[in-house]
């Protein structure tokens, strides 16, 4: 009797070797990043609610350039308009690099980090809403807001990542990657489509022009910062006038770079094509001093003693905001794997169980530069409401960062005894 064929399944979270070593370098220098993101953040928090608080608030709220651009900003808009949108050019970049030429190119592998990071941004948007409507904390809900736990921050989960599992797959980490990759993508969508407010379309239409240009120019390979960095600064400019934010921008541009070698190059097998040069030569920028200057401009809220943090703490916003990201984000991420798994052809790696995934979501819940980059988009940057956004992000993040490391530290462990035991 002949032996009935299984139907061929694929590895949830399995990559290729050359995109692994890829993948390698970008952990290395988002974990560095996620330390001085860190760093930004206790110094802004010190600062703020030391004596010397008010010279803090004096810097971030001075307004430098020029008026007849509408770019006379503040230090604090900024870093999040300015310093953002090389964040979300390298995310473009990224995007595009795995999508075009990486391991997700593949549709059967592109729909599981798909589910499961949908699934990880509905959930706490859910979350935030329900506590937000009924009636929870002290203070009146409001639905603004929702939006807010929904993103995790790769830096800060992969420099968590780093130390407390030295033994922890490979795999694990690729998950969290691909995780963060669809993350900003849907991010970038939500910031455009629901945080857009008073569209001026000449502007808009205007900046069609440099981008075009900009486009152009890449395509046909061409890499001089004199040409590209003039033309990059103005498409930001035209849409940060048209209303859309800034950061929108950024992800245009790497949007707008080629990701494979043309066939006069050598083609697709010649190396790297100018994405991942773009890649090398920005992400140090915007992991080691972009998002942590962002991070020191954005993270120091005056809690104003004790007093003042129980009263941020009873305010449905920052309940919302905690919940969101400590319970929101593991709910859904590992209930979006788990069907993922369930319901396609996919398995789980063979170097990973299902408790290593957990831990992972679980680590998810640390939201913290798109996150407080939303809360001023939703509630006004200096507002009460952003300062009690603040809170519950930092509170959530950590609590979010805690809960994982018990979970993964034990994890830990159990491979670190496995790989004495084969070794």
């Amino acid at each position: 009797m002949p032996r009935p064929v299984r139907e061929r399944r694929f590895p949830l979270f399995g990559r290729s070797r050359p995109e692994s070593r890829r993948i390698a370098d970008i952990l290395r220098e988002e974990t560095v990043g996620g330390a001085l993101l860190l760093i930004g953040t206790v110094l802004a928090l010190v600062w703020v609610n030391s004596p010397w608080g008010g010279r803090y608030e004096s810097m971030i709220h001075a307004t430098y350039g020029p008026e007849s651009l509408h770019l006379n900003l503040s230090v604090e808009a900024w870093a999040a308009d300015g310093l953002l949108a090389i964040f979300f050019f390298v995310a473009g970049l990224e995007l595009k690099r795995e999508f075009v030429a990486g391991d997700l190119r593949d549709p059967r592998k592109a729909a599981l980090p798909v589910i499961a990071a949908v699934a990880g941004m509905v959930t706490p948007a859910v979350v935030y809403v329900l506590v937000n409507a009924s009636g929870i904390g002290s203070g009146a809900g409001d639905l603004g807001g929702w939006a807010i736990p929904t993103a995790t921050d790769i830096a800060f989960a992969l420099a968590v990542l780093a130390v407390i599992g030295s033994h922890l797959p490979a795999a694990l980490r690729t998950f969290l990657l691909t995780l963060a990759v669809v993350d900003d993508l849907l991010a970038i969508v939500i910031i455009a489509i629901f945080f857009t407010s008073d569209l001026n379309v000449l502007p808009a239409l205007l900046a069609l022009i440099p981008l075009g240009l900009f486009t152009v120019c890449v395509q046909r390979r061409i890499r001089s910062a004199w040409l590209l960095f003039p033309l990059a600064a103005l498409t930001w400019g035209l849409v940060h006038a048209s209303g859309i934010h800034a950061t929108v921008a950024g992800v245009l541009l790497g949007f707008a770079v080629p990701v494979l070698r043309s066939q006069a190059a050598g083609g697709p097998d010649a190396g790297p094509g100018l994405a991942e040069h773009f890649e090398h030569r920005f992400r140090p920028v915007s992991a080691g001093f972009a998002v942590p200057v962002f991070a020191f401009m954005a993270a120091g809220v005056n809690i104003g003693g004790w007093s003042g943090f129980t009263s941020a703490l009873g305010d449905p916003i920052a309940i919302g905001v905690m919940a969101g990201l400590v319970l929101g984000k593991p709910l859904g991420i590992f209930g979006g794997t788990f069907l993922a798994a369930r319901f396609t052809r996919a398995d789980l790696d063979s170097d990973l169980d299902w408790i290593d995934v957990f831990g992972v979501a679980v680590l998810a819940g640390i939201g913290f530069t798109v996150s407080l980059l939303i809360g001023a988009l939703a509630f006004g940057s200096g507002s009460a409401a952003d300062d009690h956004v603040k809170v519950g992000v930092l509170l959530g993040s950590l609590i979010a960062a805690v809960l994982a490391t018990v979970v993964l530290r034990t994890r830990d462990r159990h491979y670190r005894l496995q790989t004495t035991a084969d070794g």
